[in-house]
């Protein structure tokens, strides 16, 4: 049994990357075996629209042709029994990195057909861990909904089952004061990061713990 986390932040040992480890704890807390990729340590480029995964009888047939560091990822991410995605939220949507990496992982599967068929073998739980300086009451107000809805979706297709946990008004400076963000207050931020993210931990943790539940019983 195999759980593997992608992280799509540039930072490490912060919000997302805790989040991420909290799931993974879960899933080992069930015996699970667990790997965190850290996206922003490789070397790739989005989708190039070769179309040599969709070519008929071609060697790369259900396969991204392009060799580099997501090669081996995509290997891992076929061998795994469930996938946790990761990603703060800039700009109303998961990050570059992030994006680029979901083109080519979900397109190499896609099937230009009416039952939106996939080239993925199995069945395997997923999700995606977004998190966001915002607090919630602006995601319906910046329209960040249709985004984020649509990459659950793409990864529903795709593997069988997908997820979403959103996790709102983060604390996002070791010292508020260094920085131009007036908009925030930093006590109310400092609370929130106690009170509230211990919960929003526990939340990845138990998403780690049902997903290797689900595969023991698969």
């Amino acid at each position: 049994m195999k759980v593997i986390a992608i992280n799509g932040s540039p930072r490490k040992k912060w919000n997302t990357d805790i989040l991420l480890n909290k799931a993974l704890e879960g899933a080992a807390s069930q015996g699970a075996e667990t790997e965190l990729i850290h996206l922003y340590d490789l070397n790739y480029k989005g989708c190039i629209s070769c179309f040599a995964c969709k070519l008929k009888d071609g060697k790369s047939y259900g396969k991204c042709a392009v060799n580099d560091d997501l090669t081996p990822v995509f290997k891992k991410v076929e061998e795994a029994d469930a996938i946790i995605l990761g990603s703060p939220i800039y700009m109303g949507a998961a990050t570059g990195e992030m994006r680029s990496f979901m083109e080519r992982l979900i397109f190499q599967y896609l099937v230009y057909d009416e039952s939106r068929s996939t080239l993925f073998k199995r069945k395997i739980s997923t999700s995606l861990i977004y998190t966001m300086g915002a607090p919630e009451s602006q995601i319906k107000l910046m329209g960040y909904e249709q985004n984020l809805k649509v990459l659950e979706m793409g990864m529903k297709r795709t593997f069988g089952a997908s997820e979403s946990l959103l996790v709102t008004d983060t604390y996002q400076f070791d010292d508020y004061s260094k920085y131009v963000a007036p908009v925030f207050n930093p006590e109310e931020k400092a609370k929130r990061r106690k009170e509230e993210f211990p919960n929003d931990c526990q939340k990845a943790f138990d998403m780690g713990v049902r997903f290797a539940q689900q595969t023991n019983i698969c």
